[in-house]
């Protein structure tokens, strides 16, 4: 498959089976993860692979993660991060955004949903998987065979914005 089909293919799923990811499609995801670029190669990300019904419940006290049997735990280190000279901007949201947004896509290309969450209690994720003070969860990645109808890959053309807006060129 190409890369705009599964862009287009890729949608948030809310609704899964209780069929387990199998171990070579998890270490295809995390690869996809480990190849994502990041800010000056510094690599601020800790991922938390999370498949044991155990630490799932853990992470539903933070999170509704729609009974996916997956979910992966998207940290930022904040004491490798790389910081923008000018103003001391940190890129980990960035970072950790590029790696999941390659997870997700490599979900999809492998037959397997997934949702983007960012709605969680953040303290409850630090204190359940006691995270140290450098780590900050910014995001979960819930992941699983979809037990929904697949969205429409024609459906942007009627939820995005046209490109039009979306973009400016330059007037030289």
């Amino acid at each position: 498959m190409d890369f705009i089909s599964i862009a287009k293919k890729r949608y948030s799923v809310r609704k899964y089976t209780e069929k387990k990811v199998e171990p070579e499609k998890l270490e295809k995801i995390l690869e996809a993860a480990h190849v994502a670029p990041t800010a000056a190669n510094r690599q601020p990300i800790h991922l938390i692979a999370v498949q044991s019904e155990e630490a799932l419940a853990k992470i539903g006290k933070a999170a509704d993660i729609y009974g996916a049997p997956l979910a992966i735990i998207i940290c930022a280190d904040h004491n490798k991060a790389w910081k923008r000279p000018y103003d001391k901007k940190q890129t980990c949201d960035i970072d950790a955004s590029i790696l999941t947004d390659h997870m997700m896509l490599q979900a999809t290309d492998l037959g397997l949903g997934s949702v983007w969450i960012c709605y969680f209690q953040p303290d409850v994720l630090k204190s359940e998987f006691d995270l140290p003070d450098n780590l900050e969860a910014v995001n979960i990645l819930a992941i699983g065979y979809a037990n929904e109808e697949p969205a429409s890959p024609d459906r942007h053309a009627e939820m995005r914005i046209p490109v039009s807006q979306l973009v400016s060129y330059d007037t030289l």
